[in-house]
């Protein structure tokens, strides 16, 4: 038991620093929690190879799953414990612009789309552009955010729902049969993120 420990914690030193400074060269707009989130030896093991090597989602510097797409990355402005295309199944098209919060967590198969067609005229784009997501907030699997969309601080949207319009902060999202539902939350969000020592 003592070794087994005692090589527990070689083990985390050795991520702490060697695997932890590589994650920064590599991925520089990774910013997690050091403890309580991903060991940096697995985000290397996850990433690296597909993303680095292989090339998908080369240029993002920040951990995109192989089976995710982000389009227009320069284009997206985004806070810390944020990772947009992290979950397989993504898609992003930031070239009308992205602003994404503090600690945004956006669930597989999402699809966040900033420019869309003209609806008269299909190779022109629409006017509506851009996307901004609040601080702490959750987006399900899923969800379709369109463009135009501003999402609140403290936001959790469920499942399956499609965003084209203006969601309040503090409120859960819901999809309803013919529309979504909008339901205020009772409470604060009650984990600091700005408490945390990150990677």
């Amino acid at each position: 038991m003592y070794f087994k420990r005692l090589f527990i914690r070689f083990l985390d030193v050795f991520d702490q620093n060697l695997f932890r400074w590589l994650v920064k060269l590599f991925f520089p707009q990774y910013h997690r929690p050091r403890n309580g989130y991903m060991k940096n030896y697995r985000v290397l093991l996850e990433f690296f190879f597909m993303q680095k090597i292989m090339g998908f989602n080369r240029g993002v510097p920040w951990p995109v799953d192989f089976r995710s797409k982000v389009r227009g990355w320069r284009f997206i402005q985004k806070g810390i414990m944020c990772d947009p295309g992290d979950s397989p199944g993504v898609y992003i098209n930031a070239y009308g612009g992205l602003k994404m919060g503090n600690n945004v967590a956006v669930a597989p198969n999402v699809t966040i789309v900033t420019t869309n067609h003209n609806k008269y005229d299909h190779r022109k784009i629409s006017r509506t552009k851009g996307v901004e997501i609040g601080n702490n907030v959750w987006i399900g699997a899923n969800c379709v955010i369109l463009p135009g969309a501003k999402i609140g601080n403290e936001v959790t949207i469920g499942a399956g729902c499609v965003v084209s319009g203006e969601i309040p902060s503090k409120s859960t999202v819901t999809r309803g049969d013919d529309a979504i539902k909008i339901i205020p939350k009772t409470k604060d969000y009650e984990w600091d993120i700005y408490q945390e020592k990150l990677t």
